[in-house]
């Protein structure tokens, strides 16, 4: 069993290394460029029509906000990785990594844009009379490849098993280290917090997620400032470690083991993508029940989820770190996933390191509410709205079972289930970037969506 377990780590350690990297970073390249360089033409527009709009009454048929589904979106994607994942890639590929991070996430825009563009063209209305959308449905209605959407769905609502465990495991860990909770007691209650919340529905779960993600990410992004504001005369030095060794390799410096330039490339767009999941096809279903006029105007909500993800937040703690110093500290190499807590115990001693935990538990409970969503809408597709129930039942016992530390063999998987839902989805996008070009072109040429409200902006 154990050589088995060995066998799946290689390949699944492989696979996530060059050839999804190059897979997604080459994708990203060949759909900016096919649909015309958009975020870099429109960013004032995209950023009127998300932020600017928060306030206004959404535009044309769906079951929740536009800036509901956003919030729901990004609850899958801020968690773990923005904390811990950032000071890795650092301490890893060094400070040029953030650059590299950035570029990437540029780029990758065009993936998320496209997933999104696709689910909302492509959705429809289940036996509930709720919009559905996502993978499976732009797979078998827009390729007619039944055969790969199944594979999507089952592969997905699979996956969600170890993954839901390994979150709960994230909160019963934290809870115990911070707080000397019992593991058990935890896994219980968070499950029936959860429980609670994804059996209301989906309007339900988008009014949990657009209270507690904006909310802890104002907390965390907010503290982070402020510790970067406390080190105002380092930011140009921080500049300058992030430009500069984007491009050069670095030696070793204090607790920093030094890194070649082939490493800070790969470290800076591993983070990029592994955290705000473009290409994975997960966004997708949660955009898809937005209200919207155009799938075009709920593409724009899906780029600025890559901005408060991995521009902002992930900056944040990128920022954090090196401005206090704290990774080039002794023994900083031991454990990077724990350099952004220090950085904090630094600046607000417990305070600090309980704000830390505590959004992590935050980010971690809305992710666990939202994957559960995500499953329970592949087992729908398959097996129809019943099999949907069952599975969040399955989901719900996955979190104690994950709390005590349960299944760990089945984690050694994970990244390779993961795999298997990005390839059919990736392969899905690039067919269809036609009829995401079509759709895009639509939007910016017709009287009905850009001109007009260019028109009324000009007007007003």
């Amino acid at each position: 069993m154990n050589d088995i377990i060995n066998l799946v780590t290689k390949v699944s350690d492989w696979l996530w290394g060059v050839p999804i990297i190059s897979l997604l970073v080459l994708s990203g390249i060949f759909l900016t460029i096919k649909l015309g360089f958009f975020q870099f033409r429109y960013p004032i527009y995209i950023f009127k029509q998300t932020f600017g709009s928060i306030f206004k009454k959404p535009k044309g048929e769906g079951d929740i906000s536009p800036r509901q589904a956003l919030t729901s979106a990004l609850s899958s994607t801020v968690g773990a990785a923005n904390i811990i994942g950032v000071p890795a890639a650092i301490m890893f590929g060094g400070p040029g990594a953030i650059f590299w991070m950035w570029v990437i996430a540029i780029i990758g825009m065009a993936i998320k844009f496209s997933e999104s563009v696709l689910a909302v063209h492509y959705r429809e209305k289940n036996d509930a009379g709720e919009f559905v959308g996502g993978p499976v449905y732009y797979i078998s209605k827009g390729l007619r490849w039944k055969w790969l959407a199944t594979w999507f769905a089952f592969a997905l609502m699979i996956e969600l098993i170890p993954s839901i465990m390994v979150q709960g495991n994230a909160v019963s860990s934290a809870v115990r280290e911070t707080f000397n909770g019992n593991t058990l007691i935890t896994g219980i209650v968070v499950a029936i917090l959860v429980g609670i919340i994804v059996f209301g529905g989906l309007k339900r779960i988008a009014k949990v997620t657009e209270i507690v993600v904006p909310g802890m990410a104002l907390v965390y992004v907010g503290a982070g400032i402020v510790i970067v504001l406390m080190n105002f005369s380092e930011i140009p030095n921080v500049l300058s470690l992030i430009f500069s060794y984007a491009f050069e390799p670095m030696a070793a410096f204090g607790g920093f083991a030094g890194a070649a330039v082939a490493e800070t490339i790969r470290w800076g767009f591993a983070r990029g993508l592994y955290s705000n999941e473009a290409g994975l096809g997960t966004a997708p279903i949660a955009h898809a029940a937005a209200q919207t006029d155009h799938p075009v105007r709920q593409g724009f909500w899906a780029v600025i989820g890559i901005v408060i993800d991995t521009l902002i937040i992930c900056s944040t703690t990128a920022f954090v770190v090196l401005s206090s110093g704290v990774w080039t500290a002794d023994g900083a190499m031991d454990d990077p996933a724990a350099l952004t807590t220090i950085a904090f115990r630094e600046y607000f001693g417990y305070t600090g390191s309980l704000l830390v935990t505590i959004s992590l538990i935050f980010f971690v409970l809305s992710t666990i509410i939202v994957i559960i969503f995500y499953g329970s809408r592949q087992a729908e597709y398959l097996f129809g709205l019943t099999a949907g129930k069952i599975m969040k039942a399955v989901y719900i016992v996955s979190i104690v079972i994950g709390a005590i530390g349960g299944a760990q063999m089945i984690w050694n998987f994970l990244d390779l289930m993961l795999a298997m839902i990005l390839i059919p989805n990736m392969i899905a996008v690039l067919l269809l970037s036609g009829e995401v070009k079509r759709l895009t072109t639509e939007f910016f040429t017709s009287e009905k969506y850009y001109k007009k409200d260019i028109a009324e902006e000009e007007a007003s």
